[in-house]
């Protein structure tokens, strides 16, 4: 019974959850399934969150990793994470009626990096090859790119000029290890170019200082969020960081009474891709165990939004079309 164990007091991090652009891209899928009266195929997970995903689902949106698994006259949407040029001049060629859900902070790595290129300079990303959000931004610059996620790769990147080259960042690093790569970079390369962490999200950083603030009093963290979600994934890095075991909690089954065992306070935050739904969930799975006190420990107020995504120019085209 809950009478029999000790009260938990749980720190509430904030901001947490959806940031602008994914609240963006969610709207993109929304609207279109509302306006086109077409199928909708979204090319790989509008954001990375199964449960977002699967809500999509239920309303009629259809997910695929390749262009070529969408059958023509469909409205093809890409993701928050942007795409590689050669998945757009795909669907141009497919004449496909596209929507780009691209978070407009992902899209402003891409024109840094372009302009690197342009100036004849080789362009180091700073990131987790094989991650969406990396795939297509080495896949819109044109020239050398080379990707590095450690120190230790800074330190031996071989580069045909020291005096030529540039980075840019993946947006939902770690911004202490990317300091820190990045410093590396200078030590060596003294001419290089680039936003220093200008171009991690503001809501990874939020998110990640928020963390910060409430592990000094929490003596565990649970960070909700997807697996496969790259800034979820560092929250729970920055809690270990900060010497505070971290449980990522995709799904409330996934938290156990022994995790919050013997703990007389614990934070609660989520990744900029979960939903408000499983912070409340984890709540209601933390009251079946302990008697909570709940007290939300706020760093700072967002205040970013973003224009949504214009379907005008593609409602036209499709009514042109019919």
């Amino acid at each position: 019974m809950i009478q029999e164990h000790p009260p938990l007091t749980v720190l509430l991090a904030a901001p947490r959850g959806f940031c602008a652009g994914v609240e963006r891209a969610i709207r993109a899928v929304e609207d279109a399934l509302a306006q086109t009266g077409k199928p909708v195929y979204v090319r790989h997970e509008i954001v990375h969150n199964g449960r977002v995903v699967e809500e999509l689902k239920r309303k009629g949106a259809i997910f695929v990793e390749h262009i070529s698994q969408i059958p023509d006259g469909a409205v093809a949407i890409f993701s928050a994470h942007g795409v590689p040029q050669a998945v757009e001049r795909e669907a141009a060629g497919r004449g496909l009626s596209v929507l780009d859900a691209t978070c407009p902070l992902v899209r402003r790595v891409h024109m840094e990096g372009q302009r690197h290129a342009r100036a004849g300079r080789e362009v180091i990303v700073i990131g987790h090859r094989g991650h969406v959000e990396v795939e297509g931004t080495i896949g819109q610059i044109d020239g050398t790119v080379h990707v590095i996620d450690s120190v230790a790769q800074a330190l031996t990147l071989p580069v045909a000029n020291p005096e030529r080259i540039a980075y840019v960042t993946q947006t939902t690093l770690s911004v202490d290890d990317t300091r820190e790569i990045i410093a590396a970079l200078k030590s060596r390369f003294p001419a290089i170019q680039g936003p220093d962490v200008k171009t991690i999200c503001y809501a990874t950083q939020n998110r990640q200082m928020a963390v910060r603030v409430i592990a000094k009093r929490a003596e565990r963290i649970i960070v909700c969020g997807a697996r496969n979600s790259s800034n979820t994934n560092r929250l729970r890095e920055v809690a270990a960081g900060e010497g505070r075991p971290a449980l990522l909690m995709q799904d409330p089954k996934d938290l156990t009474l022994s995790f919050i065992e013997g703990a007389a306070v614990i934070g609660l935050t989520a990744g900029a891709s979960a939903p408000e739904d499983l912070i409340q969930e984890a709540l209601a799975q933390l009251a079946q165990w302990r008697r909570l006190t709940v007290e939300e420990v706020r760093v700072t107020h967002e205040d970013t939004q973003f224009a949504p995504v214009d379907l005008a120019r593609l409602v036209s085209q499709l009514a042109n079309a019919s």
